[in-house]
């Protein structure tokens, strides 16, 4: 990890997306990791990006990959660490938490 930190993505659209039913919306699941990892993880240094699949995107990277969730390769709200994807659709917290452990992050006792 370094002094900026580890950078989350999180991909998705306004519409939630049709096989997570009940699922909470991409902009819902990012807010709700952001908080979660501040609260669990306090102190320590990273970057959350959510990314509108349905808009522009400049970065060819993010273009790629926000295309490829929109041809159904990957559901979404799909959330990436460091380049790996550790969740997809409905997110849980554990697999999250768990990637970001293997980058040096410590939960605080």
């Amino acid at each position: 990890m370094n002094e900026k930190g580890i950078n989350i993505e999180v991909y998705g659209a306004d519409v939630i997306c049709a096989s997570c039913v009940n699922a909470p919306s991409s902009k819902d699941t990012y807010e709700w990791l952001q908080a979660a990892i501040t609260r669990k993880y306090p102190g320590q240094p990273f970057q959350i990006d959510y990314i509108d699949i349905e808009k522009p995107i400049e970065d060819p990277v993010r273009a790629d990959i926000a295309e490829r969730v929109r041809d159904d390769e990957f559901f979404y709200p799909l959330v990436m660490i460091g380049g790996e994807v550790v969740g997809e659709g409905y997110i849980q917290l554990k697999p999250v938490f768990r990637e970001l452990e293997k980058h040096g992050f410590t939960a605080e006792a």
